[in-house]
């Protein structure tokens, strides 16, 4: 256990998010994302929910505020206007914790071509269905640092 660090982020997740540099992304996945065989490096979540996984990852690392999209969410099939309720618990999240960033949708297909090109994928056991997303991370500046 260490000081100041959301207790949800494992040594290997913080590892993750850590030597993630600015620009790079990362992938929360619900428990039905082909995590394993997608391409990027996988960290496991197991016992985690994808909401609670994003709050812990959210507590640590910035968005990217350089671009026009830093945050994406998966469409559902043949329905790309709905919001899943799990993708307005992420919008709502993003804005407690990052500021105004608008969550974008993306088409399955083109979510996966995303998430292909991702520094890593969390594995979480999120029960609901298009309970994925994607962060860009943005830069941590020199007074965000917490100095010994």
């Amino acid at each position: 256990m260490l000081k100041g660090i959301h207790p949800l982020l494992g040594p290997e997740l913080l590892h993750a998010i850590a030597t993630m540099g600015h620009g790079d992304e990362i992938v929360i996945a619900d428990g039905n994302f082909p995590a394993s065989t997608i391409g990027p490096p996988v960290v496991r979540a197991d016992g985690l929910g994808a909401v609670a996984v994003l709050e812990a990852i959210l507590a640590h690392m910035p968005l990217d505020q350089f671009v026009d999209e830093a945050a994406w969410y998966m469409q559902i099939v043949g329905d790309p206007v709905t919001v899943p309720e799990i993708c307005q618990e992420f919008d709502d999240m993003v804005k407690r914790l990052s500021g105004d960033f608008k969550l974008t949708s993306l088409e399955r297909f083109a979510f996966y071509e995303r998430a292909a090109n991702a520094a890593f994928i969390v594995a979480t056991t999120e029960l609901r269905i298009y309970g994925n997303i994607i962060l860009k991370k943005g830069v941590v500046y020199p007074e965000e640092i917490h100095r010994v």
